[in-house]
This record gives structure tokens, sequence and C-alpha cells, in this order.
């Protein structure tokens, strides 16, 4: 196992005592607010730090008494280095860990995006469960979930659903769903009991601000259009549906809420968050090298995962991980389980590279 780079820890330690320094310093809201995101960034990580360097005290007080002649203290001593020495390699796994290089879109909401693929109308039912899947997993991680654009399955379910999923972190974890996912299942129409296997695409994208992506005025076009309601006091009687189209790359994201105003907006949203998108996958295609040793490719059209309804387990082709609890899996909260473990698995492979290169 690789060694801690001690100097780099110390730095780290020394950063965070100044910025705790300043922070006590009154300085200006602009400056607090700057400083304030450092140091939560840098606390767990000097915690570990900390913990680690008191552990290696406590090992070579230990490790003194084990030597000094006293036959009892020696033995209590002896079995206090044995747990010492875990509780080292433990903080030190942590550690190494809370060093690796984070992606920079980690901390950010995310846009969702939902999409019917091969299979017709259960394609469409299976988007909608997939979509229930991760509302309810955002749900149980305290995240907020927005609807921002839909468009229903002729039996139910959505031949597409685009929502924003906004907390601390939600890339981060959500990142690993992008791909195309397949259902095998007995369609309630199905008379006969045959399994049938249609799939879903998903797609998720860090959301941007207007500081991280440039749009000039001048590169796209918007156009309103007469949204079709429901029927009824909700019919709308303005054109209030908005598309935006971006001339440069060909992008084109439509918003019809009732609001023409937060339609743009909404629009606005997903047009960053497609075009910040494309430029991370432009500078993941030219890393190609390096995203062999990462989990998946993050490839739209790459098969990730299989949810067997008959049988009643799921597969997530990537790490051949396969776990006997669709329904829990389908309910949100056995989905923890498969993106913790894509997570360990991304870690151990940059872990090895690392460790490979120095």
């Amino acid at each position: 196992m690789a060694q801690l780079p001690h100097d780099k820890l110390d730095a780290l330690e020394r950063r965070f005592d100044s910025i705790e320094h300043a922070m006590s310093a009154n300085p200006d809201p602009d400056n607090y607010v700057r400083l304030s995101k450092e140091y939560s960034e840098l606390s767990p990580m000097v915690e570990k730090i900390r913990a680690y360097k008191g552990a290696l005290s406590d090992l070579e007080g230990a490790r003194e008494l084990a030597g000094s002649g006293d036959a009892e203290m020696a033995e209590l001593a002896e079995a206090e280095i044995g747990e010492l020495e875990e509780t080292l390699e433990t903080l030190a796994q942590d550690i190494r860990i809370l060093l690796l290089p984070k992606d920079a879109a980690d901390e950010k909401s995310a846009i969702l995006e939902v999409r019917a693929g091969t299979g017709g109308d259960e394609a469409a039912l299976f988007a909608g469960d997939l979509f229930r899947m991760y509302q309810r997993y955002a749900e149980n991680e305290g995240w907020r979930v927005t609807v921002m654009e839909t468009s229903d399955g002729d039996a139910g379910g959505y031949k597409e659903i685009v929502a924003s999923i906004s907390g601390a972190g939600v890339f981060a974890k959500l990142k690993y769903e992008s791909g195309v996912h397949r259902v095998q299942r007995v369609p309630d129409t199905e008379g006969s009991g045959r399994i049938h296997t249609s799939a879903a695409t998903v797609a998720v994208l860090p959301e941007v601000e207007d500081i991280d992506i440039d749009i000039r005025p001048e590169d796209i076009r918007i156009d309103t259009m007469r949204a079709s309601g429901a029927g009824g006091q909700h019919v709308n009687t303005t054109d209030s549906a908005v598309r935006i189209t971006h001339i440069p790359s060909g992008i084109v994201v439509t918003s019809a809420e009732k609001s023409q105003h937060q339609n743009r907006a909404n629009a606005m949203k997903v047009l960053r968050a497609r075009l910040y998108d494309e430029q991370l996958q432009k500078a993941s295609s030219e890393r190609a090298e390096s995203r062999k040793s990462q989990v998946g490719s993050g490839d739209r059209s790459e098969r990730i995962r299989t949810y067997n309804f008959p049988q009643g387990r799921v597969t997530d082709h990537r790490i051949n991980l396969t776990l006997y609890k669709l329904p829990q899996v389908m309910a949100g909260d056995g989905l923890g389980e498969i993106i913790d473990a894509l997570i360990t698995e991304n870690q151990a492979a940059q872990l090895a590279a690392m460790e490979g290169n120095g």
C-alpha cells in the first residue's frame, strides 16, 4: 500500500488553520462565503488527518509500554498495538480516497433526463418507473426534485421526462446512472405470459450557472408557441411555450409549463446543462486512455443495467453486481447500494492507477 504524502497533509492542515483564522477576522461577505466554502471542503480531510496523527501518537506510546519490561503492561500494550494498527490503516485509506482528484461538477445539482427507448408502450411505462425510482432516492437523500418537461406515453409512463434535482453532491452520486437501462418483464397486456425486453435511456447532466458556461445572446434563437392545454380553465390563451435553439451546436430545448417567464428560465437551465455536458463529453473522449480505468464511459448508448422482474434481480453490467432486491431498488431505497458500489469501484480504480504511476 502506498505511503501517505505527509508533507501534503501538513500543508492542508496549515491551510485549514489559516482559513479558520481569516474567518474569525470579520472578512467582507464575499470573502466570507468563499472562505466558508473552502473550510467545509477541507473539514472532512483535516478531521481524518488529525485522527490519524492522534492514533499514530497513541501507537508510539503503546510501543514504548510494550518494551518497558513490565509484563502486565506489555501484554495490554500489545493488544492495543494491534487495534491501533488497524485503525491507522482504515484512516489512511479514508485519507487516500479524500485525496483523489474530484470531478469539478461533483458538488453540483443535476438535470435528469429519462427517455423511453425500444419497446413501445412498455418502454414508456419503464421510463416512468425509473423516474419514480430516482424521485424516491432523491427524497431519501434530502434533495428537491422539480419536473421541468414531460411527454406522456400513450398507455402511461413517459416518452420523455426532464427534471431538476437540487442539493449538495447530487451529480457525484447520479452521474453513474447515464446510459441505457434494460427491463425484462411480462407486460400487463401480455396474455401468454411472455417476457418482453424494452429499454430507457437516462442522461444526468450537471446543473450549471451562467458563470460556468457562456451563452452569447446572438447564438440563440427563442421562439414562442401556443402551448396545448388540458381543457377547461387551464387552456393557455397566450403563446407561452418556449423553444430555444442554440445555433452553433444545433441543440434545441423546449419548455411548455403555464408561465412563459418560467419556461424561458427552465429552457435556459437545460440548455446550459447540455452545453456543459457536451464540453465534458468532449474532454472525456480526449482522455480515452484514462477512461478505461473508470466505471463505464458515460456513453449514453452504453447498456449499463438490467432489471429482471420475473427473477426479482438487478444487474449492473459495469461492475458485474447482481442484487436480488428489485422491489427495494425500484422503490428508491435499494438504489443507494448500487451507487455506493459504483463509487467504491471507481475509487479503487483511481487508487490503483495512482499507485501504479507512483
